[in-house]
């Protein structure tokens, strides 16, 4: 049985001081800051054996993706020939799906922990966290 659509609801949103999609560096490595990843209290219990210096891959959901994007350039390479996005990075593609590898920094309390180094938008929805 072929499934027609999937419901993904956030976990939690990321906090950072970048706030405008112009000032997002393309990838983490590229002088990201450090964020906050606040949890929904109804998930607070997932990270609770989450510790300093742990790393973790977190899951995002790019909200503000043009989801109609099937071809885009590769980065560096504006104005030559299109590829298509799923031979590139950009997030502008049919399901805007993040992928984040971070450092914990400071577990804040039990809904928010600190996070270095992440390059998504402040409120991100964050759809899931992994262990590396």
């Amino acid at each position: 049985m072929k499934l027609k659509s999937v419901d993904v609801k956030p976990i939690g949103y990321i906090i950072s001081q970048l706030t405008d999609l112009k000032d997002c560096p393309l990838q983490e490595s590229e002088n990201a800051p450090e964020a906050y990843l606040e949890l929904q209290p109804q998930y607070t219990e997932g990270i609770k054996n989450i510790k300093v210096g742990d790393k973790i891959i977190i899951l995002t959901w790019f909200h503000l993706a043009d989801r109609e994007t099937l071809k885009c350039p590769k980065r560096y390479m504006i104005g030559s020939e299109e590829f298509g996005v799923f031979s590139t990075r950009s997030p502008d593609r049919p399901n805007p799906i993040g992928l984040h590898t971070v450092t914990i920094i400071e577990k804040l309390n039990k809904q928010k922990i600190k996070i270095f180094p992440m390059e998504a938008l402040d409120g991100t929805p964050v759809i899931d966290i992994k262990p590396v």
